[in-house]
C-alpha cells in the first residue's frame, strides 16, 4: 500500500523555490542560506526554474558553472535538488532571434518578449533550443546522487493562437475525425447559421475577432490546448530521458486550474504537484470555509494518481504579492495550511521562495528567509517549528488514502457548462456545486475523491455527480453498471443533457439509458432569479418529519416518475411535483436532485446514501476536518481545528503523533491545531 516517492529521504520533503543565481555576486549569501535552511529544517530546494538566461546568456554560450557547485554543496549539506527545465521563462536574445517562441493572442496578434508562460509549445525553433538546453542539463546533473527529480517548465497555462497552432488544431481535429469533414460537421452541428466546413484547412481557432459560437468548435479547442501543452509537456520529458535522465518527473499544476484538462496530462507525468495559495482571513468567508476549498484542491491533484501521494509544491510563507489585498497569514495558520496538505496526501510542504528576491516583481512576495537575513522573524520561526513537526511525523511518508466516496469533475464538462447559451451566466457554478457537495460529505467525517467519469470506480461505494452535462461515449452504461452491481449514484438537474460533442441527446434528458437508471426524465429546467421564492418539501426517515428547504438558481421539471419520491416541490408552477427522487435499480441506487438547495438543508439524502453504503459515519464540528492515511502497518487519523476556537471531540483513542500523548476518549483541539492519531 505505502509508496514512498523518494526513498533516498528519510521522512517528508520540507522546502521550495531556491534562486541562487540571484546571488552569484554575494557568495556569502549561499553560505548563509545553507545555514538557515538547516536550522529551519529545509531538506530540498527546487532550482532552475527561471534560469535560462544564466544558463545561456547568450546563444550556444551554456555553462553550469555556477549551479553544479551549488548543488553539490547543498548535497553535502543534507539538502536535495529538484532540478528544473527553465522553460517557463525565456532570455531576450532567443526571442530576438526566434520570434515564433513568442505566443499569438486570441486576435492572433505576436506577444512582445516578457513576463513568463507565453511561448509558443508548437513553434518547431522553440522546441529546437528546448532540446538542446534540456539534452545539456540531464547529460550534465542525470544521476546525480542529489537530484531527486525533474521539474518539468513551470505553471503550464494559456493558450497560443498565432499560424504554427492553427496549423496542429486542423492536423488535430482531422486525426480526431478520421479525415472526414463531413463527420466533423456533423459533430459540430454546422447547419446551424450556415456555417459548414468545407475541408479541416478552413478551420480556424476560435478568434476573438471571428468564429466562436460554434460550441464543439469551442470545447474542441480546448481539448486541443489540453493536448498541445501536454505534448510540449512530453517533448521535454522524452529529450531528458534520451539524454540519460531516469529521475521522476513533475511539472506544478494551479489550483482547479481552467485551461487544461489535468486528468488527460497526469496520464504522462510520475508524480502530482501543485501550487496552493489560500486567501486566508478574507472578508467574505470564514478561514473554515475557505480552508475547505483548498481540502478539494487537494482532492482533486491526490485522485490525479490515488496509488501514491502527491506533493504540494508551492505555497507561501506569510504573505503574496499578486492579489488586490496581499494579507499575512495569522500566527498559527502556517503550519494548519502546510499539515493539511500532509492530512490529505502530500508528502512535501514547499514554498515559494526560500530567500526572498531583492528586486523585480516578486521581491515582496512571501519566503522562509525575508530580506533582514535572520533566524528571528516570525516566519521563519514557524517555519523551523513546522519543519521540526514534519521531522517528527516522517513515518507518514508514503502513506495514501483509501475513500470510499467520489465526486466527479470532468474538465471539458466544466467548459461546456460555462460555454452553454442556457441557464445564467451568473449562477451556473458548476465548481462551487462540486465543492458543496464535498463539503457536506466532510462535515461526515468521509473524504471523498475528485474523479472523472472515465476514472475506475471499482474502489467507490458511493458516487457524485453534480451537474454531469455531458456523457462521454459509454457513460451512461458505465453508471447503469454501477448501481446495478450495488452502487449508489447521485446526480442533479442539467444531467445528461448532450453527448461529448455537444448534441442534444434525443428522446429525454438524461440521456444514454440513464432515464431507466434514475426512473425519471427531464422535461425543462427553470432559471430562478435571486428574488424568486420557492421551496420544497423533504421527508426525513430518520426524524420522521417533513420540512420545507429553500431552492435557489434551478429548478428541473421531472415527468414519467417511477422512482421513489422523496421531496416534492411546494410552490411556484411545479407545486406538487418531484424534486428528489431515489431509485433502486438493481442491487444500488440512483438518486436524482431536481433542484438547487443548500447541502445542509438536505442532510438526510446524504446519511442515507451513506447508511446504504455500509460507511460509518460521525458528524463532525463545523470547522474540524478529518482525513485518513493508510500506511502497510498503520492508520493515521489527522483531526484539524480551522477554527479559533478550542473544540472538543469524544470517541477519539489512540497515540498522538505529533505530541506522543495517548488520547483515551476525549481530544481536545485548540486554535489551529493538528492531532495526528495513529493507530
Amino acid at each position: 500500500m505505502s509508496k514512498k516517492l523518494f526513498p533516498q529521504i528519510d521522512g517528508l520533503l520540507h522546502g521550495g523555490d531556491y534562486n541562487p543565481e540571484q546571488w552569484l555576486d554575494m557568495p556569502e549569501i549561499l553560505e548563509k542560506d545553507i545555514k538557515l535552511m538547516k536550522e529551519a529544517g529545509i531538506n530540498t530546494v527546487t532550482m532552475g526554474v527561471f534560469s535560462w538566461a544564466t544558463h545561456e546568456p547568450t546563444e550556444g554560450n551554456i555553462s553550469f558553472d555556477w549551479l553544479s557547485p551549488i548543488m553539490d554543496k547543498l548535497y553535502d549539506n543534507g539538502i536535495y535538488t529538484i532540478l528544473a527545465t527553465p522553460t517557463g521563462a525565456r532570455p531576450a536574445w532567443l526571442d530576438e532571434k526566434y520570434p515564433s517562441a513568442m505566443r499569438c493572442d486570441e486576435r492572433g496578434v505576436r506577444n512582445h518578449h516578457g513576463v513568463r508562460h507565453n511561448h509558443c509549445m508548437q513553434s518547431p525553433e522553440y522546441r529546437e533550443k528546448v532540446r538542446i538546453m534540456d539534452t545539456a542539463l540531464a547529460k550534465k546533473f542525470a544521476n546525480h546522487p542529489g537530484l531527486l527529480m525533474w521539474h518539468i517548465s513551470n505553471e503550464f497555462g494559456g493558450y497560443c493562437y498565432c499560424d504554427t497552432c492553427r496549423k496542429k488544431f486542423q492536423e488535430w481535429l482531422a486525426n480526431r475525425y478520421d479525415h472526414d469533414i463531413n463527420k466533423l460537421n456533423k459533430a459540430w452541428w454546422t447547419t446551424f447559421w450556415s456555417h459548414t466546413f468545407n475541408s479541416f484547412d478552413q478551420i480556424d481557432p476560435p478568434y476573438a475577432n471571428g468564429e466562436n459560437c460554434v460550441l464543439g468548435l469551442n470545447l474542441d479547442w480546448k481539448r486541443f490546448s489540453t493536448w498541445s501543452a501536454t505534448d510540449f509537456m512530453r517533448f521535454e520529458i522524452d529529450t531528458l530521458r534520451k539524454a540519460g535522465a531516469t529521475e521522476p518527473t513533475t511539472t506544478n499544476y494551479m489550483e482547479m486550474f481552467y485551461d487544461y484538462d489535468y486528468h488527460y496530462m497526469s496520464q504522462f507525468i510520475d508524480v502530482i504537484s501543485w501550487d496552493n495559495y489560500p486567501e486566508m482571513h478574507n472578508s467574505w468567508q470564514s478561514d473554515a470555509e475557505h480552508l475547505l476549498e483548498r481540502s478539494f484542491n487537494h482532492a482533486l491533484f491526490r485522485s490525479l494518481k490515488p496509488d501514491q501521494p502527491f506533493m504540494m509544491m508551492e505555497s507561501a510563507p506569510g504573505v503574496v504579492n499578486w492579489r488586490p489585498y496581499n494579507k499575512y497569514r495569522r500566527p498559527g495558520m502556517h503550519k494548519l495550511i502546510s499539515m493539511q496538505a500532509v492530512a490529505a496526501g502530500s508528502d512535501t510542504v514547499q514554498y515559494f521562495q526560500i530567500r526572498k528576491s531583492r528586486g523585480s516583481s516578486e521581491q515582496w512576495h512571501g519566503a522562509v528567509i525575508d530580506h533582514i537575513g535572520t533566524n528571528d522573524t516570525r516566519i521563519f520561526k514557524e517555519v523551523a517549528s513546522l519543519g521540526a513537526d514534519l521531522k517528527n511525523i516522517g513515518e507518514v511518508a508514503g502513506s495514501i488514502s483509501k475513500n470510499q466516496v467520489a465526486i466527479l469533475f470532468d474538465w471539458d464538462n466544466r467548459w461546456a457548462i460555462d460555454d452553454a447559451w442556457a441557464l445564467s451566466n451568473e449562477t451556473k457554478n458548476f465548481d462551487k456545486t462540486c465543492i458543496e457537495i464535498y463539503n457536506e460529505f466532510m462535515r461526515f467525517g468521509i473524504e471523498p475523491d475528485i474523479i472523472s467519469s472515465d476514472s475506475d470506480w471499482s474502489n467507490y461505494k458511493i458516487i457524485c455527480a453534480p451537474m454531469l452535462y455531458v456523457l462521454h461515449d459509454g457513460i451512461g452504461e458505465k453508471i447503469s453498471d454501477y448501481v446495478e452491481a450495488g452502487g449508489q449514484f447521485a446526480s442533479t438537474y442539467f444531467t445528461g443533457y448532450v453527448n461529448k460533442d455537444l448534441l442534444a441527446n434525443l428522446g429525454g434528458f438524461p440521456g444514454q439509458g440513464l432515464d431507466k437508471v434514475f426512473g425519471l426524465k427531464s422535461e425543462e429546467i427553470d432559471t430562478l432569479y435571486p428574488d424568486d421564492r420557492v421551496t420544497i418539501n423533504i421527508y426525513d426517515k430518520v426524524k420522521g418529519t417533513y420540512h420545507s428547504v429553500p431552492v435557489h438558481d434551478y429548478q428541473e421539471m421531472l415527468r414519467d416518475v417511477t422512482a421513489d419520491i422523496i421531496a416534492r416541490y411546494e410552490n411556484d408552477y411545479l407545486a406538487g411535483k418531484p424534486a428528489i427522487t431515489a431509485n433502486a435499480y438493481g442491487e444500488g441506487h440512483a438518486y436524482y436532485v431536481a433542484c438547487r438547495t443548500a447541502q445542509p438543508d438536505i442532510e438526510y439524502l446524504y446519511r442515507e446514501m451513506l447508511d446504504k453504503a455500509g460507511i460509518v459515519y460521525t458528524k463532525l464540528p463545523i470547522g474540524i476536518e478529518k482525513h485518513i492515511r493508510y500506511a502497510d502497518d498503520a492508520q493515521y487519523d489527522f483531526y484539524l481545528n480551522t477554527n479559533t476556537d478550542t473544540t472538543f471531540l469524544t470517541g477519539i483513542h489512540g497515540r498522538d503523533l505529533l505530541t506522543g500523548e495517548d488520547i483515551d476518549g476525549t481530544l481536545e483541539l485548540k486554535k489551529y491545531q493538528v492531532t495526528i492519531i495513529k493507530h
